[in-house]
């Protein structure tokens, strides 16, 4: 069974009783007033209910779960170097490495005056370089889920006195086929704990999900479901065919002076040939898909926060738990199969009442893609029709090496094959230089290279070949001698 929360608002953080240590990361960090999420959800954490919260991108969802964790292992933390002092207290599962990444910066940030010690781990790392912090013992640990179950078969972690479980992004893990892993690490989990699930939607399998491991957790939703900023203007283009695609995005580029966006596709081959291309049109683009590594995938997201790169191309995977503040513009290239994605990726654009942009192209086979976001979200799509000219970026490059260039103003035609084929004749100034370069070198002239040109007999017709004749056959003497008249045989010698 689930209640909702029903905490009015909070003006100011200090009214959550926060440690002052704690406060003052918060007033570092810039922030004075909580977010409707954050005022919700910190006292339900504070008083030890579990929580199933519910929250659009962007609205200071970490750090409703991080700052009243924080607050309630701060009592337990301990200044000793001993690693026996610092076990797991709170667990943090994320579905992603960026994700994961993202919380542990914020746990970092708002426990820097205390001495709580944090660690993240994920994969496409050496398990190794990640050993070394677990064993000295860490009391907050953010983990993806197969991460998580190497460190603990490898005995480098235990989790015997987690007291604090929050599942991240439940559904992304659930889409993304962690079920098992997350009943495995679950299992071993204290009974006795407080857990807290984060979801952007309450589907079916997240309700069954909190029913297994929740003990009547308050809901908490700040905003309506698959409802959409009010900060966004979205606009719908249509082109023919889907060929035309990539020619539309380069002159939206260009025509809605796109200085930085984030750009959606389906596939992670589509985002590697989609980022070349724009890179061969001179547009600062790059791109972050399952395929990369981790070293590679936060140095393009590096790149993308301080404005080295301006474009990002990416799969709805790859961004799934990306934190970029201030998204001017998201373009959806390919519409996404679930109409619930079309959300979390606007979504990251017009935060924090800044007022963003989401640009979609669509072609007649996404008509069904497109009723099914109109009807999630309640919205009417006008599409506005474009009809890009082919760049040179995509026309075929056997078209590229066919095609000339246009003729220059005074410049003689072009010789076709058939005119090359001719026999070039030489004009009297060319026979007067060949003359004197003859006798310059004293060179004998041979009669056969300068006789005319006269066709081979097999390709002649027999009135040219009796015309062009000038010879006959010599009568050979001897020719019907026998063969064995031109040898001399002799008895073979005897050896």
């Amino acid at each position: 069974m689930t209640q909702n929360a029903v905490h009015s608002a909070a003006p100011h953080f200090s009214d959550f009783n926060l440690d002052a240590r704690i406060l003052r990361a918060i007033e570092e960090s810039g922030y004075t007033t909580p977010t409707p999420i954050q005022s919700q959800a910190i006292p339900v954490v504070l008083s030890g209910q579990d929580v199933m919260g519910s929250a659009q991108t962007g609205t200071g969802k970490t750090a409703s779960f991080v700052l009243p964790i924080l607050q309630n292992i701060l009592p337990l933390a301990s200044t000793s170097t001993s690693p026996a002092r610092h076990p797991v207290r709170a667990l943090v599962l994320c579905p992603t490495r960026e994700l994961a990444v993202q919380v542990a910066d914020n746990a970092q940030k708002y426990a820097k005056h205390t001495p709580i010690r944090s660690a993240v781990v994920f994969g496409g790392m050496d398990i190794k370089s990640q050993t070394p912090a677990l064993r000295a013992g860490v009391e907050l640990l953010i983990a993806t889920p197969g991460r998580l179950l190497d460190h603990l078969e490898s005995g480098n972690v235990s989790l015997g006195q987690v007291n604090y479980l929050v599942l991240d992004e439940a559904d992304r893990m659930l889409d993304m086929g962690f079920l098992p892993d997350l009943q495995r690490i679950l299992n071993v989990l204290p009974k006795q704990r407080q857990t807290l699930l984060f979801s952007a939607t309450f589907s079916p399998e997240i309700r069954k999900l909190a029913e297994s491991y929740q003990k009547n957790p308050i809901t908490i939703e700040t905003a309506q479901r698959n409802a959409t900023s009010q900060n966004i203007t979205q606009t719908v283009y249509s082109v023919s065919d889907k060929m035309q695609k990539r020619s539309a995005l380069v002159q939206l580029i260009r025509e809605q002076h796109v200085e930085q966006a984030m750009i959606f596709v389906n596939t992670k081959i589509e985002a590697r040939e989609l980022t070349r291309f724009l890179q061969r049109a001179k547009i600062n683009a790059q791109s972050i898909h399952g395929d990369q590594s981790q070293t590679e995938r936060l140095a393009t997201l590096e790149g993308f926060k301080k404005n080295e790169v301006l474009i990002l191309v990416a799969t709805d995977v790859a961004a799934r738990g990306l934190d970029i503040s201030l998204m001017p513009c998201v373009i959806n290239f390919d519409l996404p199969y679930n109409a619930e994605d079309y959300v979390h990726r606007i979504g990251r654009t017009g935060r924090a009442g800044s007022q963003g942009r989401a640009l979609s192209i669509a072609t007649p086979h996404d008509d069904r893609l497109l009723a099914a976001i109109c009807k999630l979200t309640k919205q009417a799509f006008t599409a506005i029709p474009l009809e890009p000219t082919p760049s040179r970026e995509e026309r075929p490059r056997s078209a590229e090496r066919t095609a000339r260039p246009p003729r220059a103003e005074g410049e003689a035609p072009r010789v076709r094959n058939n005119e090359r084929s001719a026999p070039h004749r030489r004009s009297a100034v060319e026979e007067q230089e060949l003359s004197h370069l003859r006798r310059k070198v004293n060179l004998s002239s041979d009669p056969f290279f300068t006789q005319p040109y006269q066709p081979s007999p097999s390709t002649m017709s027999d009135a040219e070949k009796s015309k062009h004749s000038t010879w006959a056959r010599p009568n050979k003497q001897g020719q019907n001698a026998p063969v064995a008249a031109l040898f001399k045989l002799g008895k073979p010698s005897k050896r």
